[in-house]
């Protein structure tokens, strides 16, 4: 504060709060501070498309959202101004980039190895005894025709 400057009295049971509400606006300008000193094309030029559009709605999601706290010290009601509906399709932006990304994300199926997962889990050896007698058979006389497998299901 400038020297001479009258000190406004507060009620002391926000001091705590108060105190938070600094260090957190400490904090934030730190790290726009960090991040302005960043050039945007190098940055950009470093991240995939959807992380480009994830680094864009976080910043205009950010200065919306602290437009909103400055309004709010300016005693104007945010619910009534504009930068709700703005803040709403951000949020609508946002959740279409987290659909893209958890589909990204989701599991696919790999077609060949389930039909071949299920058509081995299928299977039913022949009967020990049946095989037995099928290959003194087989020893004695010569094969006729090879075994088929089993037809894919599909």
């Amino acid at each position: 504060m400038a020297a001479g400057a009258p000190v406004e009295e507060y009620p002391q049971e926000i001091d705590e709060q108060l105190t938070t509400f600094d260090s957190s606006a400490n904090a934030v300008k730190a790290m726009l501070e960090k991040l302005m000193s960043l050039s945007r094309n190098d940055l950009v030029q470093k991240l995939d498309p959807l992380d480009q559009a994830k680094l864009d709605l976080m910043s205009v999601y950010t200065l919306n959202s602290l437009f909103w706290m400055y309004l709010v010290t300016r005693g104007i009601n945010p619910r009534e101004h504009g930068i709700k509906q703005e803040l709403e399709r951000i949020r609508t932006y946002m959740n279409r980039v987290k659909e893209i990304t958890d589909k990204k994300k989701a599991a696919r199926l790999d077609k060949g190895a389930a039909s071949r997962f299920l058509r081995n889990a299928l299977y039913e050896p022949e009967d020990k005894e049946f095989k037995k007698a099928a290959s003194k058979k087989s020893a004695d006389t010569p094969p006729e025709a090879p075994h088929r497998k089993r037809p894919k299901q599909s």
